[in-house]
């Protein structure tokens, strides 16, 4: 197997753990545009706080101690003859390709650019207008748009903070009414205001805001936090729309196999496995594709594997942060339930560092 071709296109959570599973028994070639793995959950910290701006970034270059991350972009996954094609004219020939390319965020968590001097000059941009805004609008109440508020908040103590929110509760994906109403009582408590039942829309004045009411937020600076866009158009103009469902996602069986396919796999935020869409649930795609992977270049012989089908998360632990220093932490229990954890438990588990050792150390870097 190790006499295998591999190739991964995109270098994010997914892409980098399934490498790095795979990069001791088959040739591992990983793609991404990036020079640099873009550690989001940092992200909207570094949009925030100086101190933060390069926190985010982490060299590929001890990823890999067999394979090889090729920086540039695919434009084209051919087929017939097994390669991948990148916009540079390199091609890359596989027995098993990955498209892990993610999908897009609103910024500040968005990697801007490809370098890591045009991301963090991005990021200085946000902390700019944050530090002289008199009013910041945030608009999407799930965690981003309340990790954004308070992280925003706690920086501009003394500027004008709204979140708005199209739901009727905050965090209302994660059916957690009482993380919601303990999310909604810290950003009061702080003096941010919470209006619910708001779905926004830019309005035609530069900087008036206009909700489906007809009321008018004027805000000098705002953050959109509504959601994310597979990273696929690639794929459709390179003529694989039919890969594609409705809303852009790569469609996958239940081994995360490109439907009609043994040998493409798509992993991570990219696919259209109905489950919530954070690390912990690209992680586990990422490690069952390492396994069906295995069993498919393993498929004669006497050590063939059986590939494994993959189980949707729906009940995952979830920390949403209010800063370094606080937090609500969602902790699904037996029955059903969830029980709702608080300021220590998520300070510790992710609020102060935002799991940055943790992901230093499997790019192979200390955790400092």
């Amino acid at each position: 197997m190790r006499d295998s071709d591999v190739v991964v296109i995109g270098g994010g959570y997914a892409g980098v753990r399934l490498a790095k599973r795979l990069d001791g028994t088959a040739r591992v070639t990983m793609v991404d545009r990036k020079e640099v793995f873009f550690h989001r959950i940092a992200s909207l910290r570094a949009g925030v706080r100086p101190d933060w701006t390069v926190m985010p970034f982490i060299p590929y270059d001890r990823l890999l101690r067999n394979g090889r991350v090729a920086v540039g972009k695919a434009v084209r996954i051919d087929t017939a003859e097994r390669q991948v094609l990148l916009a540079t004219g390199e091609r890359l020939p596989y027995d098993v390709v990955v498209i892990a390319t993610g999908a897009d965020y609103p910024e500040p968590a968005r990697f801007t650019g490809t370098t890591v001097d045009e991301a963090a000059k991005s990021f200085v941009g946000h902390q700019q207008n944050i530090a002289t805004a008199e009013h910041v609008l945030v608009v999407g109440g799930g965690p981003s748009g309340v990790e954004l508020s308070a992280e925003i908040r706690l920086t501009r103590p003394d500027a004008r903070v709204t979140l708005a929110h199209s739901g009727s509760a905050l965090l209302h994906a994660t059916h957690s009414e009482r993380a919601g109403r303990k999310a909604r009582a810290w950003l009061e408590s702080h003096d941010v205001e919470v209006r619910l039942d708001s779905f926004m829309s830019p309005g035609h004045d530069f900087g008036a805001y206009r909700d489906a009411h007809g009321n008018v937020i004027e805000a000098d600076l705002s953050f959109w936090a509504t959601g994310t866009t597979p990273n696929t158009l690639w794929l459709r103009l390179a003529g694989h729309g039919d890969w594609l469902n409705a809303t852009g996602h790569v469609k996958v069986d239940r081994m995360l196999r490109a439907e009609g396919w043994l040998d493409v796999f798509a992993v991570g935020d990219v696919n259209d496995v109905s489950e919530f869409k954070i690390t912990p649930a690209a992680l586990a795609q990422a490690d069952l594709a390492a396994h069906n992977i295995r069993a498919y270049l393993h498929s004669s012989g006497r050590h063939r594997k059986q590939p494994r089908s993959y189980r949707p998360i729906h009940r995952t632990p979830l920390i949403v942060p209010f800063g370094p220093g606080d937090g609500v932490t969602m902790l699904p229990v037996p029955g059903g339930e969830t029980a709702v954890l608080g300021s220590r438990t998520s300070t510790l588990a992710k609020a102060k560092t935002l799991m940055t050792p943790y992901m230093r150390r499997q790019l192979g870097y200390t955790a400092a």
